[in-house]
């Protein structure tokens, strides 16, 4: 499978750690741990599906080791996991093994010396590129501190009956390219709908992953906002995308003004980009579609946000053994496929499709996003990520959403202001 992921919240929307960590922490381990085993301890997202799956791995495995036993939790309360994370990594205390990792904010915690280097773990690195394909793009320094686990890849996910009564075919809208995306929406705002399409105008620093990156790495074939130490959108493309975007607001296709319940289920936007996470949440009541992000020419299977998660070791970990036979056993093909059934979202290994054909056959629906998982793209691991992604927003927001600046002007200082953050 060629993934085109070049370097990534809970389930729509996390907060990252700045990666910019001081150097300390990380508690114990070392080469003493590394083949040690015994019982470990884990962390599992909250999402009421992940517990679910995790809690039914942890007791398949802990009936046949009862010598290697492993606890999971959920991740300590927090305003994001990262931050929990992070003061567990300070106070020597974290888990062995964290499901949950944003991309985006392992090299803060390499920094840290709160992660295990995988490749140490015997034929670490092997496995982690046999059962992922192309995932260089998650090494830091060459390494791998953490195994690329499961993506939400970001499409555009619309209401079919809305789209019906634009006069819109929602079998085949045929709104790939710019044009065609506004002329549909036009539509559907003069059929009625108070909106098009509804992105959060509000001002989070991850908001852009939902609106202007998935165009902008569709746009560049996958280009991210920071490659090489430098800043890659003041530029043709990220022009394009912005001003398409601004054309939503400006035309009211979009409104700047948060939604004050689910859009989508009210019947108030006709579409909205969403990953396979958000197919449950309307199953038994909007009858939707899916479509990949449009670009200025209309391409076939551009490549989109990843929204991906990863697993990774932790320093403090006493019994390394344990935790890496365990990584192994709860990404295996096995545990992969329970993991798709129970919560829809695509396991980051080989052959998706083949692998799991029952289960795509039973669920059309998901199809969709497992051939779009194959066109992804992350958010780069930098220096002052949170930070850098805030400044981005802020001038987005001021510029697009709000017409108060001009694109130009956005762009200049937001590269500006990235620059200087990954930089420090």
């Amino acid at each position: 499978m060629k993934k085109k992921i070049r370097a990534a919240a809970l389930l729509g929307a996390v907060a990252l750690v700045a990666t910019g960590c001081s150097a300390g922490g990380g508690g114990g381990g070392g080469e003493a741990s590394a083949g040690a085993t015994g019982p470990i301890d884990i962390w599992l997202s909250n999402n009421e599906q992940e517990v679910a799956w995790g809690t039914a791995v942890v007791e398949a495995w802990n009936a046949e080791h009862p010598d290697e036993k492993v606890n999971a939790q959920e991740i300590p309360a927090g305003s994001s996991s990262e931050e929990a994370i992070t003061a567990a990594i300070t106070a020597g205390t974290a888990p062995c093994l964290v499901y949950n990792v944003a991309p985006a904010a392992v090299s803060g915690w390499v920094k840290q010396g709160g992660l295990v280097d995988l490749n140490t773990m015997e034929g670490g690195g092997d496995y982690i590129s046999e059962r992922g394909g192309d995932v260089e793009s998650y090494a830091t320094d060459g390494s791998f501190y953490q195994l690329p686990w499961k993506s939400n890849p970001v499409m555009v996910m619309y209401n079919k009956a809305l789209f019906e009564a634009a006069g819109i075919d929602p079998e085949d809208p045929q709104m790939a390219s710019y044009d065609d995306f506004l002329e549909g929406s036009r539509a559907i705002v003069d059929s009625g709908v108070q909106s098009a399409i509804w992105p959060a105008p509000t001002s989070e620093f991850y908001q852009p992953w939902f609106d202007f990156y998935p165009l902008y790495l569709a746009e560049t074939d996958g280009e991210m906002l920071v490659e090489d130490g430098k800043s890659t959108f003041d530029s043709d493309a990220g022009s394009e995308v912005a001003e398409f975007w601004k054309t939503f607001y400006d035309d009211k296709l979009s409104p700047n003004e948060a939604s004050t319940d689910d859009a989508m289920s009210a019947g108030t936007t006709a579409m909205q980009l969403a990953g396979p996470w958000a197919i449950p949440s309307y199953a038994d009541t909007v009858d939707v579609g899916f479509m990949p992000v449009p670009t200025s020419d209309g391409r076939e299977n551009p490549t989109t946000f990843a929204d991906s998660k990863s697993v990774s070791m932790f320093t403090s970990c006493e019994n390394q053994g344990t935790a890496w036979e365990f990584l192994k056993f709860s990404t295996s093909v096995e545990s992969d496929g329970q993991l798709l059934e129970a919560t829809g979202q695509m396991p980051m290994r080989t052959d998706l499709l083949g692998t799991y054909a029952d289960y795509f056959d039973a669920n059309p629906n998901y199809v969709a996003f497992a051939e779009q998982a194959e066109a992804t793209a992350d958010v780069p691991s930098i220096p002052n990520s949170v930070e850098a992604w805030q400044a981005f927003r802020d001038e987005y927001s001021a510029a697009v959403i709000f017409g108060k600046n001009s694109i130009d002007d956005f762009l200049k200082n937001a590269a500006t202001k990235i620059d200087d953050l990954v930089a420090e």
